[in-house]
């Protein structure tokens, strides 16, 4: 009796042990989360792991345990930068817009692969019927387009700003007369939101919002994608006092000192490569000497300030990860729009510009703008090296190598394949009864696993008349202030500093006439002034 109690003892602790290792392997073959983290405005060596002076620890520590790519690139402007992470597509410039039914969203691609999905912050892809923008909170959305919104493109929860970038804290508050924008639409799934709480900043919210969706999501077996839409460090320029009391007086040596600290920390840290180098001075950039050097401080303190909350909500990220229970099944991508950005609605009186709190309007202008992108040439809107490199992270424990970085040259057109891979599932071919454009990225979850290669021939670019295409490390580039093709060898020249163009005519030829095919492709038509 004794031996057949121990004998069926055996077989169910042999059964109990089978069905522990078979849980183990179902759990290590679970498919992961994925949250998608994207900033806007911000330069390529803002942030700490990146040279910057802004204090980012969690994201330090998202790059100290996953990996950094030195040539992982945007579209240079925020509207194509998300029409393109969105569908893995160029941008498409005709009258149907960026966000079309013949092409398909992460979230719906997501969404048939069977994860739970959202959305928060930033959406910059609504069309509306008979477009004016509106006064009144909420009035803009009357009159949207279902097939541009967020909820109704895949994604099970959205809450955020619907066109371009508001007041962090107040978002009622209309922009101001001299940038023509109305009161910025927010809403919530398919309703309008017009009522904001008194501790109202929207860095803060739209975490609160992602950090809800985490819990409730957590709640089930299916996996999820999140994509967050930070509107930091857009202008205008609003920070918490407590946050920009860090950084005043920290920027008094001025962008082009600025450029040559991050330079050296950019050398430091192994990110430059051996082809990188310091590039020269930029022509729309002001003289530090004769300027308003305690208001330029304060510009990019307010600046810095932003980038700093936001890190601060990425560690509340990933502390709610932990708390649920999915922080070591959540593969987190984390990067910018565009480069630092130029613009400056308003100009830059000290009289008149307060940077930092909620009744005034200000950005950074265009030299902190050309110095956020150290040690690249120009910013945002342009697409020289500073206008579409981003500082790009990814972590996911046990999967993408620690403290590694790629050197391999990546696109945001390549994210939405990388995604659907990683969920086991392939891009369709029809969407709800409409065939889909063919998808233009490529797939980069083997240079998350940590090997080097080249994913794409050829890649373009095209934002208010600036151009450039890049072959393996040709990159011809059409800056609109210059007007005329220059040509540079990013192998040997990463910054941009030796134009080639006279040394190589018929390259040079071929390559434009490449770009103008690439523009016939993505319907730029009209928009190109010359050939």
């Amino acid at each position: 009796m004794l031996k057949l109690r121990s004998s069926r003892c055996g077989i169910i602790c042999l059964s109990l042990l089978f069905l522990c290792v078979s849980a183990g392997s179902l759990s290590a073959a679970k498919r992961p989360n994925i949250i998608l983290i994207m900033c806007d405005d911000m330069g390529f060596s803002d942030i700490g792991c990146y040279g910057g002076e802004v204090d980012t620890p969690n994201l330090n520590q998202l790059a100290r345990e996953g990996m950094r790519f030195t040539q992982f690139y945007n579209n240079a402007k925020c509207t194509t930068t998300r029409a393109s992470i969105l569908t893995g597509l160029y941008p498409r410039f005709g009258k149907g817009g960026h966000l079309r039914q013949n092409m398909v969203t992460l979230g719906e691609a997501m969404k048939v692969a069977g994860y739970q999905t959202g959305l928060s912050g930033k959406w910059h892809l609504m069309k509306t019927k008979g477009y004016a923008k509106s006064e009144v909170p909420g009035g803009w959305l009357n009159r949207y387009d279902k097939t541009t919104h967020p909820f109704f493109r895949g994604f099970d929860s959205y809450y955020g700003v619907l066109d371009g970038c508001c007041n962090f804290f107040d978002p009622t508050i209309s922009d101001p007369p001299y940038k023509r924008a109305g009161i910025r639409s927010f809403g919530r799934d398919a309703g309008a939101v017009t009522e904001f709480p008194q501790d109202y900043y929207t860095t803060d919210a739209f975490t609160d919002h992602t950090l809800g969706m985490i819990r409730r999501y957590s709640q089930t077996e299916k996996p999820f994608f999140i994509h967050l839409c930070y509107t930091a460090p857009h202008y205008p320029l609003h920070a918490k006092p407590e946050d920009i009391k860090k950084y005043v007086g920290k920027f008094k040596m001025g962008w082009e000192q600025m450029r040559k600290h991050r330079w050296q920390r950019l050398q430091e840290l192994g990110l430059a490569g051996k082809n990188w180098s310091l590039s020269e001075g930029d022509s729309r950039s002001y003289d530090w000497d004769t300027a308003n050097q305690d208001f330029e401080d304060l510009r990019m303190a307010v600046y810095a300030a932003m980038i700093d909350c936001m890190d601060q909500n990425i560690g509340r990220i990933r502390q709610t990860l932990n708390q649920t229970g999915q922080l070591d099944n959540t593969l987190i991508v984390f990067l910018s729009d565009n480069g630092g950005c130029s613009e400056e609605p308003g100009g830059r009186d000290p009289k008149v510009r307060h940077p930092g709190p909620k009744d005034d309007y200000v950005a950074v202008g265009p030299a902190w703008g050309w110095a956020q992108n150290s040690p690249f040439r120009r910013y945002k809107s342009w697409v020289h090296e500073g206008g579409i490199s981003t500082p790009c992270i990814a972590w996911w424990p046990g999967k993408v190598p620690a403290g590694t970085i790629n050197r391999s040259t990546a696109h945001i057109i390549d994210l939405l394949p990388t995604f659907l891979e990683i969920a086991d599932t392939k891009y369709p071919e029809t969407y709800q009864g409409h065939e889909l454009l063919p998808l233009e990225g490529t797939s980069m979850l083997s240079l998350l696993k940590g090997e080097n290669k080249t994913l794409h021939d050829s890649l373009a670019w095209y934002w208010s008349s600036n151009r450039a295409l890049r072959q393996g490390p040709w990159k011809l580039v059409w800056d609109k202030d210059v007007k005329q093709w220059e040509l540079y060898n990013i192998g040997d020249d990463r910054c941009e500093m030796k134009n080639l163009a006279d040394n190589h005519p018929d390259r040079v030829q071929k390559m434009a006439q490449d770009w103008f095919t690439w523009a016939d492709k993505v319907e730029l038509g009209s928009k190109i002034k010359s050939k």
